[in-house]
């Protein structure tokens, strides 16, 4: 057992203990979805099935024994997002070549994205789930958290925290022919100004 004082174990310290990582996220969904919904999260994370039955389904894809559990509420009513709640869940990848290749992999499966920006700390390509729910997939633009840190408090960053679209299928391209680089990829151009208004996450 880790060594604690007095005072953290009666919670008088000042900060509470973070957490060593982010285990799982769970969604609810209408029995008629259930089937549905399982599908597209297996075929999107090329995840398997930790246990399933009629009403639940645990998956993982990594060291985790579930990230995503998917659970048939009966008697809830479709998504709305006209409502506060959850925006979005983000997985990362290791590079730009294995985010394109999901990408390429989940458009042949007919997944397609509902949005592509680099937001400047993060390369990223949005998707929706069939409830509607947002997916993020991304990588890291920096090599080290200083470093993304340092962006996030410039005054480019500032003035566009939102990002720069980008044509997934061009950047492909362009990486293929040798016409860009990754870094040039990676690196988000100046566009000025930008804020939630042009969104497409956010016109629903």
């Amino acid at each position: 057992m880790a060594d604690y004082t007095k005072d953290q174990l009666n919670g008088k310290t000042t900060k509470v203990i973070s957490p060593i990582r982010l285990a799982h996220v769970v969604l609810r969904t209408r029995p008629e979805s259930f089937a549905n919904m399982v599908a597209f999260y297996k075929a999107f994370l090329g995840a398997e099935t930790s246990h399933q039955n009629d009403f639940i389904s645990f998956m993982t894809y990594d060291e985790e024994h579930h990230r995503i559990a998917i659970v048939a509420m009966p008697d809830i009513g479709p998504k709305d997002a006209k409502t506060a709640g959850l925006e979005h869940i983000a997985f990362t990848f290791s590079t730009v070549h294995d985010l394109l290749t999901a990408y390429t992999q989940r458009k042949a499966l007919g997944i397609a994205p509902v949005w592509c920006v680099n937001h400047g700390p993060t390369l990223s390509i949005y998707y929706r789930d069939p409830d509607g729910n947002h997916i993020e997939t991304q990588v890291d633009v920096f090599d080290t958290p200083d470093e993304t840190n340092a962006y996030m408090l410039d005054p480019a960053f500032a003035e566009n925290p939102i990002g720069v679209d980008f044509d997934p299928d061009e950047t492909i391209r362009k990486l293929g022919s040798g016409e860009a680089s990754v870094r040039d990829v990676l690196t988000r151009p100046n566009v000025g100004k930008r804020d939630l208004s042009d969104v497409p996450m956010v016109k629903v």
